[in-house]
């Protein structure tokens, strides 16, 4: 059984997310939305009337070296 941990912090338009896997940070409204996870993927978030919603990664996983 794994454990989870998440806290969101918002800061006018922008969301920063702490989780155990990282920070990543996000910027948008309910419409659009533009989120970087904790590993440097970049994801689209588009969401229109009646119920449709685009979404779109961008990019592919950074390699960190050290």
């Amino acid at each position: 059984m794994g454990w989870h941990y998440r806290k969101s912090i918002k800061v006018g338009p922008f969301r920063i997310n702490l989780s155990r896997h990282g920070v990543s940070h996000s910027f948008g409204n309910r419409r659009f939305h533009v989120s970087t996870t904790p590993d440097g993927r970049r994801h689209l978030s588009v969401r229109l009337p009646g119920g449709l919603h685009v979404s779109k990664t961008l990019g592919g996983k950074r390699r960190h070296y050290y």
